[in-house]
């Protein structure tokens, strides 16, 4: 599915642009490590399909599901990160503030914009058939 790829493209250009132009880590929590950052981005990937694919199954798809995406699908990379964190040894206090930084620093509105995004194109390519926007006044034979 191309929003899923085009939803993991556009979170990790927009990490990295925000850990760049703020000059921090994403996630910075003592002990950590690298894993719960990926176990959020795979849940956050999951809860990108799991929440898309339905409101694309519709005859016609409505460009407001893309809202209930984005936030789904932040809300998936927080949890994510905050079980890895916690079954990765790291306690609830430091599970809790690996996720606080996340909404702090604005990682998860990185996430939900990137999402959000690309509901967006993947409800569009769903509505135009993969195909150039068609009007209707196409079908009709030019006057001569």
């Amino acid at each position: 599915m191309l929003a899923t790829v085009l939803f993991f493209g556009l979170v990790i250009l927009g990490l990295g642009m925000l850990s760049y132009f703020t000059d921090s880590d994403i996630l910075s929590v003592p002990d950590l490590g690298q894993y719960p950052g990926v176990v959020g981005m795979v849940a956050a990937i999951i809860g990108f399909v799991a929440i898309l694919v339905p409101s694309l199954r519709l005859r016609r798809p409505t460009y407001p599901a893309s809202v209930l995406v984005g936030v789904a699908t932040a809300l998936a990379h927080l949890a994510g990160v905050w079980v890895a964190a916690l079954f990765g040894g790291a306690g609830v206090a430091a599970a809790t503030a690996a996720v606080m930084q996340l909404v702090v620093g604005g990682a998860s509105m990185v996430v939900a914009l990137a999402a959000l995004a690309a509901a967006w194109i993947g409800v569009a390519l769903r509505r135009t058939r993969s195909r150039k926007p068609h009007w209707p006044w196409e079908d009709q034979p030019p006057e001569e």
